[in-house]
């Protein structure tokens, strides 16, 4: 199972991402990381996991502010060679192309996370499946409480989704309450060709073996690392 981990950045800093509840996050508190610090902490996550990605999370830009570009520039040149998959609050491609010009020359490792609780249409969706072709982008399909996030209908247009797509449980994130299997299962029936990449509730090595026989590909984790619920991997 390929673990990406992740930061949720709150005006500057790292903050501990509880069942998607945004206006109560607070700064990270971390038994791996002594720093609420992006770049610290990114370099600590994606050291500790061996990844090659890492999921940010702007949350000003998720709560309707602009994106922490300054942020954003800091952690591409810290990580040369870490790809950023970046969920902006993207409301289309054009929004998401924005950002990547803005951050050359390190467009090249941004990767835009295309959630459905921001796309704005289905045109916005065909647009995205157009422009960015199967590899260019990350699809979200986002859910709380069992209600789809999804002003766009991406649940129901597997044709338009790209290769990698995350299965986004909100209120399971930083809950300990363990993954969304059921989800996961549905989806990969679906779509088995897809890779799917879960998210949220992960408390265990065990947990994530039970992930990948339900069809993921990867899981972003953040709570996991932080309390030491998941041992260092190896790098490749």
């Amino acid at each position: 199972m390929t673990l990406i981990p992740v930061i949720d950045l709150l005006k500057g800093q790292v903050v501990r991402g509880v069942r998607g509840d945004r206006q109560a996050y607070r700064p990270i508190e971390s038994a791996l990381c002594a720093s609420s610090d992006p770049v610290t902490v990114a370099r600590i996550l994606a050291d500790h996991c061996a990844a090659t990605r890492l999921y940010v999370a702007d949350l000003d830009a998720l709560m309707g502010g602009a994106p922490q570009m300054a942020v954003l520039r800091a952690l591409l040149e810290a990580l040369g060679g870490v790809e950023l998959w970046v969920d902006a609050a993207f409301a289309n491609a054009d929004a998401a192309l924005a950002l990547r010009a803005e951050l050359a020359p390190h467009a090249d490792r941004i990767v835009p996370v295309i959630a459905s609780e921001s796309l704005a249409s289905r045109a916005a969706l065909e647009d995205c499946h157009r422009r960015f072709g199967p590899q260019g982008a990350v699809l979200s399909l986002d859910r709380r409480d069992g209600r789809r996030l999804d002003p766009a209908g991406c649940w129901d247009t597997p044709a338009l989704w790209p290769q990698r797509v995350i299965v986004m449980t909100l209120e399971r994130v930083g809950s300990g309450a363990g993954p969304d299997l059921e989800t996961m299962t549905t989806l990969r029936r679906l779509s088995p060709g897809t890779t799917l990449v879960g998210a949220g509730g992960v408390r265990s090595p065990a947990d994530l073996a039970h992930a990948e026989a339900a069809g993921a590909g990867a899981w972003l984790v953040a709570s996991a690392l932080h309390d030491l619920q998941l041992p260092r991997q190896a790098s490749p």
